[in-house]
């Protein structure tokens, strides 16, 4: 809206200024005769979204809702959008019942017509409903919860609601993510201050501490990925974003539970203990005292029932939250074990900032076999699933017989809603059979092992010692001996792992992963062990480094990769450092050490089949097959000679200088093209 019509609708329609269909709705109904009617197409978000209540309370308390189709989010064809169709009578029938259709189950335009006519025709079928504004009013904010039994309007009714029992609160808002925000890994770790219970314990020379973003769909515990940058109280989101909020510092770092404030499909709460703020996107609902028990119920399909009713959109706000009717029982299912499981399936991968070793690598699984050790662990997977699906479905059923909704819900949790990262059904959600899952699965496990072998490799981790070794800024290899001074598996001295299509170094990472897996899981079985792993991934181990290892590892770090892989224009050189162990001479180490040492073995190459394409003594096969390799390495030093003298040079005499804080994507992109571009995080050069 312009200024003037802006003003004009809060002078003359100031409860429902905020948008033009809301004010055209009243604007007709001012038209039209008494007891006149009137017909609307408009988006549904009226219905529910609390920001429109006095538009509700108009409708249901002046007006008569006389029918309304609700379609699905797909009801348009090239569209997704909320839409719904009502007819209205200009006269208050506060006891009649309209009809409505509710289409959210049919989905693409197709349907949407024919399954309305037959709701008409057939008032008996089960997306048509019959509701007043009577039954409306007993759920608070007034929803136009058409569908709602009465049972579970008499639940709003007579029990009180969240609001009553714990603190529900928007978070920080910056403003400014994108300046503001980093993935964990991004930074140095000891520029974040972990695990503090309050405020007050906050260090004014830290930089970052650990909040919580929203994210994926995952219920009772994880999803804790980002920091805020609050050096010296926030003083730079203070200065620099206008739109900032600060806001609810007494909760600071104190137990919550949180939301995705914007989900993709059904909503899911998750738990933190301690020392993770809340965000806008992630906000927290706070207690005194065990406000882990409120997770209980809005984990419950009871709970995800009662906000389909308060606002079946895709953005639960804290109104939304409060609303809930919230009965206390003493008896609830095991939230703490459900927690703990979580925890651990959580932990057990290295993007979590808790992430203390890999599972294959545990003693409890860790066997000369690594595909017995897999078998091992799988089991122990399935077993956790099984047990999460069990603790669940006994929530699910106090819940519902709490609330008396025996007839409406039950208590059964399909596989795929069992949100352990360890669970195929839930990771790969879709039609996969158990035999692609499994594959799915396995492959993945391979990877992860071989992350963790990378890791090894520079520093980051140790076989020796569990948690994070080397992830500060400007690191060396002295720093990890003296954490490790006698490394069964040591940690690569220069920060340069070069990845090649030959074997031209002694310390490239196919020899280094091979040599990993031989200290981890022993020498007797080592070609088994690298024949399983290669079976998983599907491909030979130098091919998988070569064209695989870096954009699963882009992936997996959500496209801010704390390996960086120097790459020549065609990938006939590549060498992988670690960022957090980068220095200004990193790049001159690269180009000396590397790229001209193997160009020099290039030239000795080729010079070699030279000699062959000319010996009297060489047969005319070798000969042509030397010929041909003699182009292939003209070819490959040509490339690596103008990569060299066009930007790695270049790039190494500017003794770069980077700093964590300013994140990967702004600190990828000073490198250029000696970079491997990543889609999403580098930028045009």
């Amino acid at each position: 809206m312009n200024g003037r019509l802006a003003a004009w609708l809060k002078d003359n329609y100031s409860d429902v200024k905020s948008d033009l269909f809301s004010a055209f709705i009243v604007r007709n109904t001012e038209l039209a005769l008494h007891k006149g009617q009137l017909g609307f197409m408009s988006p549904f978000v009226w219905m529910f979204i609390s920001s429109y209540e006095k538009l509700r309370s108009f409708l249901i308390n002046q007006k008569t809702i006389t029918s309304l189709v609700q379609l699905e989010y797909s009801g348009f064809d090239g569209a997704t959008v909320p839409i719904c169709t009502f007819t209205v009578e200009n006269a208050h029938h506060p006891n009649f019942r309209g009809g409505y259709v509710r289409l959210s189950d049919f989905r693409g335009s197709e349907n949407q017509g024919p399954k309305t006519l037959e709701a008409i025709k057939k008032p008996d079928s089960s997306w048509f409903y019959r509701a007043s504004a009577a039954d409306f009013k007993k759920i608070p904010g007034s929803p136009i919860a058409y569908w709602a039994s009465k049972t579970l309007g008499n639940a709003f009714e007579d029990n009180k609601s969240v609001a009553e029992y714990f603190s529900v609160n928007p978070g920080i808002r910056t403003g400014k993510d994108k300046l503001f925000l980093r993935l964990w890994f991004e930074v140095s770790h000891n520029q974040t201050q972990f695990e503090l219970t309050d405020a007050n314990q906050m260090i004014l020379e830290n930089r970052w501490f650990p909040l919580h973003k929203g994210g994926n769909f995952r219920k009772w515990y994880g999803n804790g990925e980002h920091v805020i940058d609050l050096y010296q109280d926030g003083i730079e989101i203070k200065t620099k974003s206008p739109d900032f909020r600060l806001r609810e510092r007494k909760w600071y770092f104190k137990p919550f539970v949180s939301w995705s404030r914007i989900s993709s499909a059904s909503i899911a709460f998750r738990y933190f203990d301690k020392g993770v703020l809340f965000s806008d996107a992630g906000p927290g609902i706070f207690a005194k005292e065990q406000c882990i028990r409120v997770m209980g119920l809005l984990n419950s399909k009871l709970g995800n029932y009662f906000l389909k009713v308060i606002n079946p959109t895709l953005n639960y706000q804290k109104q939304d939250i409060e609303t809930v009717p919230y009965i206390q029982i003493e008896k609830c299912a095991n939230i703490s074990a459900v927690v703990d499981i979580e925890r651990i399936d959580w932990d057990n991968y290295e993007t979590s900032w808790d992430f203390k070793e890999l599972p294959l690598t545990q003693p409890d699984f860790r066997q000369a076999m690594l595909k017995a050790s897999y078998n091992q662990l799988r089991e122990h997977w399935q077993e956790m699933t099984l047990d999460m699906q069990r603790l669940e479905e006994e929530n699910n059923r106090i819940f519902i017989e709490a609330y008396g909704l025996q007839d409406e819900l039950t208590p059964n949790v399909p596989l795929n809603e069992i949100t352990l990262t360890c669970n195929p059904h839930y990771r790969y959600n879709g039609e996969k059979s158990e035999e692609e899952l499994e594959k799915l699965l396995l492959a993945d496990t391979m990877k992860e092992f071989i992350s963790f072998a990378v890791g090894c490799m520079f520093g980051r981790y140790s076989l020796d010692k569990s948690g994070l070794i080397l992830a500060s800024q400007g690191e060396t290899i002295e720093d990890y001996l003296k954490q490790i001074p006698e490394p069964t598996f040591p940690a690569d001295d220069d920060n340069v792992i070069p990845i090649l299509e030959g074997n031209w170094f002694i310390d490239d990472i196919t020899e280094r992963f091979q040599k990993f897996l031989r200290v981890t899981f022993g020498e007797e079985h080592y070609d088994e062990n690298l024949t399983f792993i290669e079976n998983a991934i599907g491909k030979d181990i130098r091919k998988f480094f070569l064209k695989d290892f870096y954009a699963d590892h882009v992936k997996r770090y959500k496209k801010r990769p704390i390996y960086w892989m120097f790459s020549s224009p065609k990938g006939s050189f590549n060498a992988l450092i670690y960022m957090h162990r980068y220095r200004p001479d990193t790049v001159s180490v690269i180009l000396n050490d590397y790229l001209r040492e193997f160009k020099t073995k290039l030239s000795a190459r080729k010079e070699h089949m030279e000699q062959i394409s000319i010996s009297a003594s060489a047969i005319q096969s070798e000969k042509t097959n030397a010929l041909k390799e003699i182009e292939k390495l003209k070819k490959l030093l040509d490339e690596l000679e103008t990569w060299e003298h066009d930007v790695l040079y270049p790039l190494a005499s500017r003794r770069i200088k980077i700093d964590l804080d300013d994140g990967v994507k702004v600190n990828y992109n000073k490198f250029g093209p000696a970079l491997k571009k990543v889609a999403g995080l580098s930028m045009d050069h």
